[in-house]
């Protein structure tokens, strides 16, 4: 059996110019992002990074303590790929809203690094290249009716997530102007 990643490379690289399942997770599995205001944030990035044409989103889902996005990143952001660029954003968001609104919870993302005080997203996540149009589906499936899974219980429909690609897939309503059709890449 082939590794899927190569050994010289991390789980989370991405080439340019290709389309990827891309997970990442806050840290120790907190759930930050049950409050609709922190996924506005990741959601703001993600406007912010396609209109300057650094990505292009796919689909994604965001849960209350991890997200899926099928991306693609097109261009570096500066001297920071687009997933550090957006990484890095949002955790600068999650900081200063948490500092002002509710120091306590702060603490509770502390690290005792060198180069930061605060770690708001695990470190290396997943990337899967998606190299077919099946295995592509198979992903925004997965993602679709990951809120529905037992566990979560977030809705009874994948369309009815409101954090969701669902509702453009299911209904063709585009709730996101970041969104581009997976349908039209394969």
């Amino acid at each position: 059996m082939t590794a899927e990643f190569p050994p010289d490379r991390r789980k989370s690289y991405m080439e340019m110019a290709e389309i990827y399942f891309w997970t990442t997770t806050i840290n120790q599995w907190q759930k930050l992002l049950l409050d609709d205001a922190f996924k506005d944030i990741i959601i703001q990035s993600l406007d912010f990074l396609s209109d300057a044409g650094k990505i292009d989103v796919f689909g994604f889902v965001i849960m209350p303590n991890h997200l899926h996005l099928i991306w693609r990143a097109l261009e570096m952001n500066g001297k920071e790929t687009p997933q550090g660029s957006f990484l890095k954003y949002t955790a600068h968001e999650f900081r200063k809203k948490l500092y002002k609104e509710d120091p306590n919870q702060l603490d509770k993302f502390k690290v005792n690094a060198h180069n930061k005080y605060y770690e708001f997203w695990q470190r290396d996540p997943l990337a899967i290249h998606l190299y077919t149009k099946d295995v592509a589906f198979q992903k925004l499936h997965y993602s679709h009716y990951n809120p529905l899974a037992e566990h979560w219980n977030l809705a009874k429909d994948p369309s009815d997530y409101i954090y969701s690609s669902a509702k453009f897939y299911e209904q063709g309503i585009k709730s996101f102007a970041f969104l581009k059709d997976l349908r039209e890449e394969f």
